[in-house]
């Protein structure tokens, strides 16, 4: 059978039921016709429901570091926990001002933290543990412009690495929760084992749409870190669009199981939604990177899922385990439904490979969705929520409107909804200028329809505005684009990609090989890496994927002069890789000069491919 003649396991998607405006300037807007019901008015009361309808439903689950079995928390452990911390902070008059610094890996105890803080009128500020673990090398100055930023009256660091770190750069006198105390520090245990009043109910009773819940950080990829407001309305609304589109069809209220980090908004979301819709949530302690990939593998032997949700580099790391291991693929297909992937950045071939592998083991295609948004709009705004076999962003969820600004051939998004933030905490000016004279959120990405003549098809990514540069002729380059087009043509010797050639003549690309991908085409598939790089099946493959994109490109700005692979990885250290596994192109380029500069060479290496005259 071939893959695209097989027919989609089943998902009950609600209709697609758009009101699109065009307007004679060519604008369009898009708003589901379906109404946004929102079923709970924030989080903790959603948390209190569950807990009081089952209250031994397993709600957390994360393995044990040194048995690696699994530990249990249910819905009535987690709430019982949670009232404790809220009645400590209401005890010592540290709710309803300042923040709760949140310095920890996703786990059972930063999870009551949340949502203990939340019932007590206290925003949450999770930051990377990187920020902690690598930041003492540069005197933790990130961590330490995010304490000036949201002014922690009190934090928790899970482990004694994240207390010294927090020592470092709080001011003194804010109390400090751990699970390892220092001298100064709070017991975990005994905060959260606090004899909750009715002041708990009466905190949590109080809090309005518009409290403040959390201050999340954006990436800082464009510069320092923001404190992005999210009040207690915006992150049910964008549940409950959610639960509305995906989540009922999903299984959130059933059982889960992912990595995403709670710092970032895409894994805070999935644990929420497991608090509010009453779902086992299993916390997987691998990463989509070398080595850690294999605790993920693990854990996918173990649970059986009707919902998985990753980022392109994991799904790229999948499919390479799956086309290896029978056994593996047979448990993480037989039960699955629907497979969310981050919204701009799927490669259309890695979504070929995981269809292939999918039909192959049952039959049938799995419906693969994507999730697109902003720290801005609370997480994934958008998604994909009907029959479709191309990678796009999909259409706007219940209560969002899009707004399409053409540009070109393309069209700038602009959003609307109860989930999209007020602003940035302590940035008037800046506020003052993301949203335009309707009060449209300039989200910074554009997009085009797979079918302008069917817009329910949904949207492709083109780009982000910020990466876009010009050529030294003047012509500009949309990178990100590109690299959606190149990763396609170059699939699967290319992991990842640098799109170059800010003021240069013509666009060259530096690129992160795909180990597995490069022994698929090599003349010598057993060769050191190293001398993968240069070899001859290796580099006639590069060669034809490049000749292919450039033949469809049209003008300077779409084609590539020059090719190199990189040596090294992606440094996470130095911030160049996301805690969700995108790369930072104007960091990771500028930490590169002696690449660049050996990329657009009067004379190049033997290691530059030149695609000159093709």
């Amino acid at each position: 059978m071939q893959v695209s003649d097989a027919p989609f396991r089943h998902v009950d998607f609600p209709p697609v039921d758009l009101d699109i405006e065009r307007r004679d300037d060519g604008t369009i807007v898009m708003t589901p016709a379906q109404p946004l019901e929102i079923g709970v008015p924030n989080v903790p009361t959603g948390l209190a429901r569950q807990a009081a309808a089952t209250p031994g439903k397993p709600h957390l689950r994360e393995r044990d570091p040194d048995s690696g079995d699994w530990r249990t928390a249910t819905f009535g452990d987690v709430k019982r926990a949670a009232d404790g911390l809220t009645q400590w902070l209401i005890d010592r008059d540290l709710a309803g001002g300042g923040a709760m610094l949140i310095v920890s890996g996703n786990s059972i105890a930063h999870a009551v933290i949340r949502y203990g803080s939340m019932g007590a009128g206290v925003p949450v500020t999770p930051v990377s543990e990187a920020y902690a673990l690598l930041g003492a090398k540069g005197d933790y100055q990130r961590l330490r412009h995010v304490v000036a930023t949201v002014q922690p009256t009190v934090a928790f660091g899970e482990t004694a690495a994240h207390v010294a770190a927090l020592r470092a750069v709080l001011p003194e006198g804010v109390p400090v929760i751990s699970r390892e105390p220092d001298a100064d520090g709070a017991d975990y245990a005994a905060v959260t084992g606090t004899a909750p009043t009715d002041a708990v109910a009466a905190s949590i009773d109080a809090l309005t749409a518009d409290t403040v819940g959390a201050y999340m950080l954006t990436s800082g990829s464009t510069g320092r870190s923001k404190a992005v407001i999210q009040t207690h309305g915006m992150i049910v609304a964008n549940l409950f669009q959610g639960w509305q589109a995906l989540g009922k069809a999903a299984g959130w209220d059933d059982v889960l199981l992912e990595w995403l980090p709670w710092s970032h908004v895409s894994g805070a979301f999935s644990s929420m939604a497991a608090a509010i819709f009453g779902g086992t949530f299993h916390i997987d302690e691998g990463k989509p990177v070398p080595g850690l990939f294999d605790a993920t593998i693990r854990n996918l032997r173990d649970v059986e899922l009707t919902y998985f949700t990753n980022v392109p580099a994991g799904y790229a790391m999948l499919v390479d385990a799956l086309e290896r291991d029978r056994d593996l693929a047979e448990t993480f297909f037989r039960k699955l439904r629907l497979v969310l992937y981050g919204g701009a950045g799927l490669p259309q071939p890695v979504y070929d490979r995981l269809q292939r592998l999918a039909v192959d083991t049952v039959g049938h295609r799995i419906m693969l969705t994507t999730g697109y948004g902003a720290t801005e709009t609370t997480s994934g705004a958008m998604s994909i929520y009907f029959e479709s076999d191309r990678v796009g962003i999909g259409l706007p969820m219940p209560g969002l409107s899009v707004k399409m600004v053409p540009i070109g051939d393309r069209y700038e998004l602009r959003m609307k909804g109860p989930m999209v933030t007020p602003g940035y905490l302590g940035e008037d000016e800046l506020n003052a200028n993301i949203r335009d004279e309707e009060g449209f959120y300039k989200i910074g990405d554009t997009a085009r329809f797979h079918d302008p003549d069917a817009p329910e098809k949904g949207l492709a990514f083109a780009g982000r505005l910020a990466e876009e540069f010009k050529l030294a002729t003047g012509t500009w380059v949309s990178a990100g684009n590109m690299r959606m087009d190149l990763l396609r043509h170059l699939a699967p010797l290319v992991g990842d990609l640098l799109v170059c050639g800010e003021n240069r003549d013509y666009v060259g690309i530096l690129a992160w090989p795909s180990e597995a991908g490069l022994r698929s085409v090599a003349a010598d598939p057993q060769a050191p890496l190293e001398q993968l790089l240069c070899d001859d099946g290796v580099l006639a493959a590069v060669r034809e994927g490049l000749a292919a994109h450039n033949q469809a490109a049209s003008g300077s700005s779409g084609r590539v002069v020059r090719f190199a692979f990189l040596a090294d990885q992606p440094n996470a250290e130095a911030h160049e890789i996301s805690d969700k596994g995108t790369v930072n192109q104007a960091l990771a380029k500028h930490n590169r000069p002696e690449a660049i500069e050996a990329l657009y060479a009067d004379a190049p290496g033997a290691a530059v491919i030149s695609m000159t005259g093709e």
